[in-house]
């Protein structure tokens, strides 16, 4: 059973605590047998009393640690609290022996001061971004993507992306379909721009419920495999081109191209995470003209391959097989 320690000290960030909490604290054996065994530690002596002000009491120290197979800091009280002597002793045992090291907005603040992230690319949230250049120079930081994944050590932005990566890590021990299974329950998408790629990027926003667009993006959606042009998907929403593409971007901040090569690789990524389909077959099945042209793009937008990302999530690159439709994908 995997074990995931979340190290809080006095005034810790509540709802970054609830992300873990959530994910990896309820039981959710149901998915996966194998499910987590999580607990709270605190690096300060308990009762915990969270920034919101209510108390936290575990009976967990950092003695635990050492028995983790991830630790996770979620938030911490202040950028300027720096970590104990014995938190950063601990921290470094832990990343010795292998340990996966997670950090969820301001807790990047903990791994760097404990110079853990030297030379790694990390985030952390945007509005700190300066104040931790300042402090931690060696740090390769960018704050504009949701989470970096460094294999050991990975980091997040704010709150919602610590729930991304969580979600994340959920992928990587059980799979796609476990993680999809834990974002439903928490009713929210199954990852946001995921892969093999370090640098995860923001998604493109899409025209909300209600908003003159949603029937024809609802009708691209099923239809992402044929040619859709601005002028195809004007005709559907009886626009003129010109109107549907300034209407399209006043709501959704992107042009229709670039929302449909995000739909398009969103679902290239959904079928080689669940299908035995070959690359080819994804690539005509998610609307690019060519394996090639779908390679090209993953490249440009995951800085990966579909065949790498598939092993990544699923432990095997096969391209070999035919294709395995999934379920639901049929007009």
């Amino acid at each position: 059973m995997h074990r995931v320690a979340a190290v809080i000290n006095q005034g810790c960030l509540t709802f970054d605590l609830a992300v873990p909490c959530e994910v990896f604290g309820w039981d959710r054996s149901y998915l996966a047998e194998d499910w987590y065994d999580f607990r709270v530690v605190a690096a300060d002596p308990p009762p915990i009393r969270t920034a919101t002000g209510f108390t936290i009491d575990t009976p967990h120290r950092l003695d635990v640690l050492a028995e983790a197979d991830t630790i996770l800091i979620p938030g911490w009280s202040d950028p300027e609290v720096a970590p104990s002597a014995e938190l950063v002793e601990t921290l470094h045992a832990a990343h010795e022996r292998g340990t996966r090291l997670v950090s969820i907005c301001v807790g990047a603040f903990v791994l760097a001061a404990a110079g853990l992230l030297d030379g790694r690319p990390a985030t952390t949230h945007w509005a700190y971004a300066d104040r931790f250049r300042t402090r931690f120079p060696r740090v390769r930081l960018d704050p504009r993507v949701l989470y970096v994944d460094d294999g050991q050590i990975l980091t997040s932005a704010g709150t919602a992306a610590g729930l991304d990566l969580c979600l994340h890590l959920v992928r990587l021990d059980h799979g796609a379909e476990v993680a999809n299974g834990v974002a439903r329950m928490v009713v929210t998408p199954p990852h946001r721009e995921g892969g093999q790629a370090q640098y995860i990027e923001r998604p493109l926003a899409a025209p909300g419920r209600g908003s003159e667009l949603q029937p024809t993006l609802e009708w691209a959606l099923t239809r992402l495999d044929e040619p859709l042009s601005v002028g195809v998907l004007a005709r559907h929403a009886s626009m003129s081109p010109r109107t549907f593409a300034r209407r399209f971007r006043q709501v959704a901040g992107t042009t229709p191209g670039e929302w449909l090569l995000e739909q398009r690789l969103t679902l290239a990524r959904r079928l080689l995470e669940t299908t035995d389909g070959t690359v080819d077959w994804v690539a005509h099945r998610c609307g690019f003209a060519s394996a090639a042209t779908l390679r090209h793009h993953f490249a440009q937008r995951l800085a990966t391959s579909p065949r790498a990302y598939r092993f990544t999530f699923r432990g095997t690159s096969d391209d070999s097989a035919g294709p395995r439709p999934l379920a639901g994908t049929q007009r």
